[in-house]
């Protein structure tokens, strides 16, 4: 049986998968701290939309092999997860993209309040995925 953090976290990543961005958003709290892999802090929903919307751009992902771990207060939880994704369009600063294929293990940590989202912290290998894509 699942706990409420639990559940939030699996709806997350389902509206993720689902491209889902509505539902996706409803599941944060405004103010939001989103701590981005291995760059800055962004600090609410309007600033993590415009991230998904930028993502959404340059990505197509899907998150498969998902594992939640949740604590007793059901106020911290964290995920394990492998991201499949096709790289469509150059960010800033990033390698040309043309359709290349990635498979990469990814992993993120959550602080809950009031049943939403309220700081999520993403973290991936950098340096593989640029590998995989610079092919």
């Amino acid at each position: 049986m699942r706990n409420n953090a639990e559940s939030v976290i699996a709806a997350y990543y389902a509206a993720f998968n689902a491209g889902d961005v509505a539902a996706f958003l409803d599941l944060l709290t405004d103010d939001v701290q989103h701590d981005i892999n291995q760059s800055g802090r962004e600090m609410g929903k309007p600033a993590f939309a415009a991230f998904m919307a930028e993502m959404n751009r340059c990505y197509r992902e899907k998150l498969a092999d998902i594992v939640i771990l949740t604590d007793a207060s059901g106020t911290r939880a964290s995920a394990e997860y492998t991201v499949h994704g096709e790289y469509l369009v150059a960010g800033h600063g990033m390698p040309p993209a043309h359709g290349q294929k990635y498979v990469l293990p990814g992993g993120a940590f959550f602080t809950l309040r009031d049943g939403k989202v309220a700081r999520v912290t993403n973290y991936y290998n950098l340096p593989d995925w640029l590998a995989q894509v610079s092919k």
